[in-house]
């Protein structure tokens, strides 16, 4: 990895904001991407065939694209987010929706001309309801299915494609924004997909962490600048393989998923500062390995760590035959203390709190098994858990299904419940409603609130900023 003279710990290299070719799936985009890291290319070109030029013909900022990951949180009596509806699908007539927004009622789909059978349509495929295109829903992406969705995304929404990496997937997981940090470093963290063919980590060499400057990206948003800087962050002791992160203390807290035979799953804690310095605070279940440690979040309430640990390491071809069940933990970092506190999930992935504490969400991936393919009859739920004062889980019930995809990649806000799914970001209401989606018709892993209002959005290969009214919180406040 290429470093300067000045700094071996980072390198940069600048990221173009490619539009052009988006529109149509399976075309190629970027072509001067990917690029080594460290090496700059060109700003994208501005011509009339892009989609970006497209948008703007049609009154849309080229900000309005982006989707989310998983998101969940608890909804407060008085607060902005309004109380479970089922029939409120008009409040304001067309002048009072913003631009970058349709309302699309559920009522006009629940009867089809023609429903597809399994082997045309599964539980992947992106839907698409009577009357629209993948295009009209991608040019107008925040998809209002009820009034509460207003609320969420307020009057001028937009999302900003930040970068375009070609077919590496170098924006997955892990986005971290650690609220007093932004004063001093104003900086988001996310990391690489681990166990990608595209990107040929995993076994052969481990995922990379990187940041971004907040400041930059809402330069871009604002149309000051073309592009943000990626910089690649070598820590003093190597994250191997990162997927799920947390800011805890002053740090951030990330969970490896190993590699090979020999290098454990473990979590590291990395300060954000050069030059990184990083320590490994757990590695074992008393002596046995764990699977591929996933996701990661701190209780509100105890300030204990809960992460989960998944098979996807096997899956993919980077960890050996798994010796112990698909779990979720926590893990009280003063006294080494750790417990299981939930199995019974097929896959257990994205995990996270309400506000209060009151609940806890883990997503079950089952439905995505890997190089080993999909099983459809598998769960693609959300699953929410009771958390008792004494910091255990009970009264496990399901929350949501996700119809496309599977929900994946977690943090918390004050309202609903956000979910990155296989077409974006799917919004429920505290009863588990669908309420709306930003609609990108693909992917996105996971995403971060970083301050109110403020969304760095990661989807594989390309890196999205959004803003809304939505405002966020702080687990360890």
């Amino acid at each position: 990895m290429a470093t300067d003279s000045k700094s071996k710990a980072t390198s940069t290299a600048r990221m173009s904001v490619n539009t052009s070719g988006l529109q149509e799936r399976g075309t190629k985009v970027g072509e001067t991407l990917p690029t080594p890291l460290g090496s700059p290319v060109n700003a994208p070109s501005r011509n009339k065939s892009s989609w970006g030029s497209k948008l703007v013909l049609l009154g849309i900022p080229l900000g309005a694209l982006a989707v989310l990951g998983l998101t969940s949180s608890y909804w407060y009596p008085g607060s902005q987010i309004s109380g479970p509806r089922m029939n409120s699908y008009r409040r304001r007539d067309n002048q009072g929706i913003p631009d970058t927004a349709q309302v699309i009622s559920p009522k006009s789909f629940a009867v089809l001309d023609k429903v597809q059978p399994g082997t045309e349509f599964d539980g992947f495929s992106l839907f698409v309801p009577p009357g629209y295109t993948e295009n009209s829903l991608k040019a107008k992406p925040f998809h209002i299915l009820d009034d509460s969705f207003y609320d969420i995304i307020g009057d001028d929404p937009s999302l900003t494609l930040l970068a375009d990496s070609g077919t590496d997937p170098l924006f997955h997981e892990a986005v971290v924004w650690y609220a007093p940090m932004h004063k001093d470093t104003d900086e988001v963290f996310f990391v690489q997909n681990a166990g990608a063919k595209a990107a040929g980590t995993g076994m052969n060499k481990s995922a990379i962490v990187q940041k971004i400057s907040l400041s930059q990206a809402a330069n871009v948003q604002q149309g000051s600048r073309n592009s943000t800087d990626i910089t690649t962050i070598n820590s003093t002791v190597q994250i191997v393989n990162p997927n799920g992160a947390t800011a805890y203390r002053g740090k951030i807290i990330f969970a490896g998923e190993g590699q090979g035979s020999d290098i454990a799953p473990a979590l590291y804690e990395m300060d954000p500062n050069e030059p990184y310095d990083t320590t490994v605070i757990l590695n074992n279940f008393f002596g046995r390995q764990f699977n591929s440690l996933n996701d990661i979040a701190v209780n509100p309430r105890n300030k204990e760590l809960y992460f989960t640990d998944v098979t996807y390491g096997y899956l993919q071809d980077f960890r050996p035959a798994p010796i112990i069940a698909n779990q979720a933990y926590r893990f009280n970092v003063d006294t080494g203390a750790i417990q299981v506190v939930a199995d019974g999930i097929q896959k257990p992935n994205g995990i996270a709190f309400s506000p209060g504490g009151q609940y806890a969400y883990i997503t079950d991936t089952g439905i995505s098994g890997g190089f080993w393919g999909n099983n459809y009859t598998n769960s693609a739920a959300i699953y929410r858990y009771n958390v008792q004062d004494d910091g255990s889980f009970e009264n496990r019930k399901v929350f949501a299904f996700t119809h496309v995809g599977n929900a994946d990649g977690e943090s918390s806000a004050l309202g609903n419940v956000y979910a990155g799914a296989g077409d974006g970001i799917h919004v429920f209401n505290p009863s588990g409603i669908l309420i709306g989606k930003i609609y990108l018709g693909e992917t996105s892993a996971n995403f971060a609130f970083a301050g109110d209002g403020k969304l760095v959005i990661c989807a594989e290969t390309h890196l999205f900023y959004a803003t809304l009214a939505a405002k966020t919180w702080d687990p360890e406040a």
